[in-house]
This record gives structure tokens, C-alpha cells and sequence, in this order.
């Protein structure tokens, strides 16, 4: 299926001076309006909302300010995760500005699992914390919070996970996802509720608005990352936040941030896409939590040691080698255990499996296999099976889960990605049961891969300037994908040539002009492709330095299938 072309896209794309091709994408995505589609373009950091806005924010910040004026010892709580180790980096470097200081504490992944823990809180108190603060997490707590509060420690919650039907008796709990809050962003990232404290608190200590602007700029750049990697959608306060933060990256005065880039390939100040932060700085990030303790991130967030951040880039770069090869490890044992085709959901479990990647490895697994899919493994020390599950757009992994509690230990998430802990004698009885929920409520064609089209283009509309437009429409991922285009009816100018075995470059025309597109893993489909056969084809665009430093075109097409026309 293809969109039927939106009335008054020629009208829209005079008003904004951008090329058709771009002005059909936004129609396509419902912005035809050209104010909306104004606004969407070019994002102000005046389209902030008012951080005052979230429930208990007045709440949170005074206490704040109170402890930090009365040199109390405050502990922030995080995760492990590019979300949570970013959000503490977030909070602390306010609180310092504020005239305070934090201590914090991520738990071990494979140690302690996610979550706040009572132990932890008990450790706490026993030094004379009297304020936690968590972040990206907090929110399914309610007994921690409760024993924190006992020990006569104040509590308040930043995250942004789904609740439970009741929120943790904290102090303050700021979510924009609880039943009462009224913010109306309603999906930002852990990083993103902590940005929004941080807003807060900074406008409290009468800066001008000249310091302030520059300020929040500077913590930008780095709730950018944490967006962009927590996969929430990049659009209205989101899309503002990776925008300007993306942008910040031309002038990075962090260290470890600075290394970080150079370590990830940004050494010529060049900066980095929404896709390449996703695929070339967070992972590097996450693996610090995965293979071992996610500290070394914070450090390298905090230090203003230029070669101990040097030192601990290199590590996350290590360390993220080191992940990928476990990572593959555990893929191929997966593609040898047997799946039944009636099945609508899969659990994979080995005890020796590194828990570290599970998610990674879920992941992979549901583009492979399309279906929702859960990967565990089990901890050493306390027996306990633990892992992560991804899922298709069709399927809420978090529903299925609280359908079936009993069997869990803990667990929580989202629609699309969740993790649980639960007894080994549990496993094969969750397995039936997540089978037969799922299929229970999906359909054949929820299985099936789709493409959505966002515009029918010809290739003589894809000008160079018109390639600019459209990608003006970024940052690009979940909530504003990059646009996939459908070009119909094209011939196949000359035999596709074979690239490394596997991949094709492909040549097509119509109506005189020439467009060539990589096409990855369609090696195997040359014979379908014949000079003269007449075909459609879906593809994207991305932006190609390499090509443009040999003087071609700054662009370049994939092709991401093909049918007969």
C-alpha cells in the first residue's frame, strides 16, 4: 500500500521554499499544515515546556535546594543504561552548579539486577543520607521508597517507565506517564525527566536568562544521547532535545564526552547523526553496564582529567569489542535451537548465557524472526533466571507480562522492549504461557515485515537539493523515521553488479534519469533483475561524506526491496 499523494503539497512546499519530495513526507506524517510543518523544521529551544509543568516539581525542587543549603548528603540513584548513567551525569553537574555536591550509586547489572534495592537504601542511611534522588527508575519501588522513608530518608522519583496501578509513597515523584500529571509530553526518556529537573532547579538560583539559555544548552548535548539511545520517540519536546543537543556537538568542552566522540570516530570535529549516536557512541556506553559496572561511564562523564577520560573511552571501546563477540556467540546458538513455525512468541534460555547482552541478542532476534521474543540466562550466585524480551509494533511485551505476575520475581518496561527475573522452575511455564497469549491476539500479517511508504517519487525529483530538504527532516529514528521512498515502474538499466558476495549495486532509470542504489543482502535476487525488467522499488536516502569527498553527490540511495511492476 502506498499513500495517496495529500491535496496542496505543491502549495506547501512554496510556503516553506522546500523541494516536493520533502513537503510530500511531511503531509504523509501530518504536517501539512505549514505552521505545524514550520515548527517541526526548525525546532526552538523556546518549545521547551515549562518544567513546572510535571507534577511535584515545585515539590522537588525546593527539597533540593533545602538539602543542598543545608549540606545534607544526597545520593542519587541510577541505572546501568546509556539512559541512566546520563541522567545521573545530568543531575549532579546541576546540583554542583547549585552550590551542592551528590554521591551516587548504578547497580551491577549482573549482580544486582534493575532497580532500586533495600540494601542499598539501609547502606544509605547508615552514612547519613537524607535525600535520594533516582533516575530512570524508581517508579516500580513502592517497598524500597517505603523503607527509605522509615529510615527517615526523603525520596524523590524521576523516571519515566509505566506505573504501577500505585505510585512509591516518595516525597515526589515526577513521570510524565502517572495518571495525574499533566505535562503533555508524554514520552521522554529518563534523561529527558532529569533534563526537566535540571531546568527547574537552575532557574531557581537567579541567573540571567543569557546563563541560563547557555547552561541548559550545554546539558542538552547530553540528553540528546540518552534520547536517541532509549529509542523514544524524535518528536515534539524529544525532537527539540536532540535537535539543538545534536547540534552542540561541534563544540564539545566535556572531556569524556570529547573522548568519547574521538574514540566513536568523530575526530574532525564532524558531528554525529541521530543514527550514528545509536549506533556508534551508545553502544559503547552500554557496554560498560553490560560486560561489567557502568561507572566507568559516569567517570568519564565527570572527570576533568583529559587522560584518565582518554583512558576510559578506550576501556568502553574495549569493552564494547568484547560485547559484540559474546553477543554473536549466543545469536548463533539461538539460530540452532529449533522454532516451531505455529509459534507467536519465543523464549530462548541457557544458564551459561552472558545476561549482559540478552537484550541485544532479543533484539536481533525479533528482526530475524519477527515475532515477540524474550532471551534469558541465569545468575550464579543466587540461582535466579533473569533476561530481557523486544517485540514487534503489534504486540505490548509489558501487558503480557502483568497478565501472568505470579511468575515473576520482578519484572517491567515498555510496549516494546521489558525485563523480568524469575525461578528456573518458572521458565517452560512462561514460555507456554507467553506463547499462547501472543497468540492469542495476533494476526497472520502482524508477522509479516512492512515498509511503509512515506511518498511515491520518480528519480528525476531527487535533485541534490531536494535530497537537502528531505533530510532537514532530521534527527531521523523511532517516532520520525528515516523517509522510505517507492519509486514505480523503473527499468533496470544494466546487469546489477555483485559487491563482497552479498550485496548488489544497482542501476535504474526512468524517463531519463539515473538513479543507483546499494542493496545490502540481495545478492542471492540478481537473477530477478535483468536489464529491461520493470520494477518497484522501496528505498531511503542517507547522507554519504565519502562520496561527497570524492566529489560526487553528498547522498547516496538503499534499496530495501523490489517487486515486478
Amino acid at each position: 500500500m502506498f499513500p495517496a499523494e495529500a491535496p496542496g503539497v505543491e502549495a506547501l512546499a512554496a510556503d516553506l521554499g522546500i523541494a516536493p519530495a520533502a513537503a510530500k513526507v511531511l503531509a504523509a506524517r501530518g504536517l501539512g499544515d505549514p505552521a505545524s510543518a514550520r515548527r517541526f523544521l526548525h525546532p526552538s529551544l523556546d518549545d521547551l515546556l515549562d518544567p513546572l509543568a510535571l507534577r511535584d516539581m515545585p515539590v522537588a525542587i525546593e527539597r533540593i535546594r533545602r538539602a543542598i543549603a543545608g549540606s545534607e548528603k544526597i545520593l542519587i540513584y541510577g541505572d546501568y543504561d546509556v539512559d541512566g548513567t546520563t541522567s545521573v551525569v545530568l543531575l549532579s553537574k546541576a546540583i554542583e552548579l547549585a552550590g551542592g555536591a551528590a554521591d551516587y550509586h548504578v547497580p551491577h547489572r549482573l549482580k544486582d539486577g534493575y532497580g532500586m534495592r533495600p540494601e542499598v537504601v539501609e547502606a544509605m542511611a547508615a552514612g547519613g543520607v537524607k535525600l535520594i534522588v533516582s533516575v530512570d527508575t524508581g517508579i516500580r519501588s513502592a517497598e524500597v521508597v517505603k523503607r527509605a522513608r522509615e529510615l527517615g530518608i526523603d525520596v524523590i522519583v524521576t523516571d519515566h517507565h509505566l506505573p504501577e496501578s500505585e505510585l512509591p509513597p516518595a516525597l515526589a515523584v515526577l513521570n510524565p506517564n502517572r495518571p495525574d500529571c499533566p505535562y503533555p509530553e508524554k514520552n521522554l526518556c529518563g534523561a529527558g525527566v532529569a533534563f526537566k529537573l535540571v531546568q527547574g532547579l537552575l532557574a531557581t538560583l537567579g541567573w540571567p536568562d543569557a546563563k541560563l539559555r547557555r547552561v541548559c544548552e550545554s546539558f542538552l548535548k547530553i540528553a540528546a544521547i540518552a534520547t536517541v539511545a532509549d529509542v523514544v520517540p524524535l518528536t515534539g519536546e524529544n525532537r527539540v532535545i536532540v535537535k539543538h543537543g545534536l547540534e552542540g556537538l561541534h563544540d564539545v568542552r566535556n572531556p569524556g564526552l570529547r573522548a568519547l566522540l574521538d574514540v566513536a570516530g568523530f575526530t574532525d570535529g564532524s558531528v554525529p547523526t541521530a543514527r550514528q549516536v545509536a549506533f556508534q557512541i551508545a553502544p559503547r556506553m552500554n557496554a560498560a553496564g553490560r560486560m561489567d559496572t557502568a561507572n566507568a561511564v559516569i567517570e568519564l562523564y565527570l572527570t576533568n582529567d583529559a587522560a584518565r577520560a582518554r583512558e576510559l573511552a578506550r576501556q568502553l571501546h574495549d569493552q564494547n569489542t568484547e560485547r559484540q563477540q559474546v553477543e554473536l556467540g549466543i545469536r548463533e546458538a539461538c539460530a540452532t535451537l529449533a522454532v516451531e513455525d505455529s509459534a507467536a512468541a519465543l523464549v530462548y534460555y541457557d544458564e551459561t548465557w552472558h545476561r549482559g547482552v540478552l537484550g541485544i541478542v532479543a533484539a536481533r532476534l525479533v528482526e530475524r524472526l519477527r515475532r515477540p521474543v524474550f532471551v534469558l540466562g541465569r545468575n550464579e550466585e543466587d540461582g535466579l533466571v533473569q533476561g530481557s524480551g523486544r517485540s514487534i509494533p503489534a504486540f505490548h511485551l509489558l501487558e503480557a507480562l502483568e497478565s501472568m505476575p505470579e511468575l515473576f520475581r520482578k519484572f517491567g518496561g515498555h510496549k516494546h522492549a521489558a525485563g523480568v527475573t524469575m525461578d528456573l522452575a518458572q521458565v517452560e511455564e512462561f514460555r507456554r504461557r507467553f506463547n499462547a497469549y501472543a497468540a492469542a491476539r495476533l494476526k497472520p500479517e502482524d508477522f509479516l515485515r512492512q515498509i511503509e511508504i512515506d511518498a511515491v517519487v520518480e528519480p528525476r525529483e531527487l535533485t541534490d537539493q531536494a535530497v537537502a530538504d528531505i533530510f532537514s527532516l532530521a534527527p531521523f529514528g523511532h517516532g520520525n523515521p528515516s523517509p522510505q521512498f517507492a519509486a514505480l515502474d523503473v527499468e533496470v538499466a544494466r546487469p546489477p553488479v555483485v559487491m563482497k558476495e552479498k550485496h548488489l549495486r544497482l542501476t535504474v532509470r526512468k524517463n531519463g534519469r539515473i538513479l543507483t542504489l546499494k542493496a545490502w543482502n540481495f545478492a542471492a535476487r540478481a537473477g530477478e533483475l535483468p536489464p529491461g525488467a520493470h520494477i518497484d522499488i522501496a528505498f531511503q536516502l542517507e547522507e554519504d561524506p565519502t562520496s561527497a569527498a570524492r566529489g560526487y553527490a553528498p547522498w547516496s540511495a538503499t534499496m530495501l526491496d523490489f517487486r515486478l511492476h
